[in-house]
């Protein structure tokens, strides 16, 4: 897998045989996607994107397309299982006019996470997400269309990376990076650039794990009246109390619930 560190062995015609794949100190995976007319029986197997990384940047767009929180809910639920350090890129800010979407971005970091607002157009966030780069492996992971490539290519002109365009019909982006790419940059960096998605399933957790992934329901766990509480309608659940009183946002809770439901329907085949 990508980022994978291994020992090697070099036959004289220059071809090399892997002799053993080291431990990983982490790895990001996902539920393997759907295949259309196909029937599943369990839980659908596991997708590793990438091995062995240091930072993970979560990349949506204001626009083109459309912003999706529920769909950046789900990336960090899965960099959160594997203990992943997460960073969130609201891209393609020169396409609107206004600061609406420092509400999500002060709704993120209000929860803990580093929120960087981007452009390529008027190279907004570009040094910020230089600097957090160096001298470290790192992964940029979203949906199709929202600006992964043109940032790094924005970053490092030299990776020429391929950009895609955006459907006219779906406004949704088109795949143009089809496999997961590692690119060492120099000075101890890495990139590793990878297909955009249209779905994300986090993969491997359970119903009674889920909440502790969603980090701003950490202090409220305990409180529960029930220690099998899944949040979702038990009575004396401090979770559902805590979005009562705007302590944890709607937004996000919907979000909990709607991975939640996804959970219980695996269960269920």
């Amino acid at each position: 897998m990508v980022g994978d560190l291994v020992e090697y062995e070099m036959n004289k015609d220059g071809s090399g045989v892997i002799k053993k794949i080291l431990t990983r100190k982490n790895y990001l995976s996902r539920k393997a996607p759907r295949i259309k007319g196909a029937s599943y029986r369990g839980e659908r197997l596991e997708q590793v994107i990438a091995a062995n990384i240091d930072n993970v940047f979560i990349v949506a767009s204001v626009s083109e397309p459309e912003f999706n929180h529920k769909s950046i809910d789900r990336f960090l639920v899965a960099c959160e299982s594997s203990n992943l350090k997460t960073h969130i890129i609201i891209n393609k800010t020169d396409l609107i006019d206004d600061d609406s979407y420092n509400l999500w971005k002060e709704l993120y970091a209000s929860i803990g996470y580093d929120v960087i607002m981007s452009s390529t157009i008027t190279g907004e966030g570009i040094e910020e997400i230089q600097d957090l780069i160096a001298e470290k492996k790192n992964l940029f992971w979203g949906h199709s269309g929202v600006g992964k490539s043109s940032i790094l290519n924005k970053l490092f002109p030299e990776l020429n990376l391929k950009v895609g365009e955006i459907s006219s019909y779906s406004q949704k982006g088109i795949h143009t990076t089809v496999t997961s790419t590692m690119f060492f940059i120099g000075n101890n960096t890495y990139i590793v650039d990878t297909p955009g998605i249209r779905e994300i399933d986090p993969y491997g957790i359970r119903e009674e794990d889920l909440s502790h992934y969603f980090i701003e329901f950490n202090q409220f766990n305990d409180n529960c009246r029930f220690n099998t509480c899944t949040h979702h309608h038990e009575p004396g659940c401090a979770i559902i109390d805590a979005v009562e009183n705007e302590k944890i946002s709607m937004e996000r809770y919907d979000s909990y619930l709607r991975i939640l439901d996804s959970i219980e329907e695996d269960l269920n085949f």
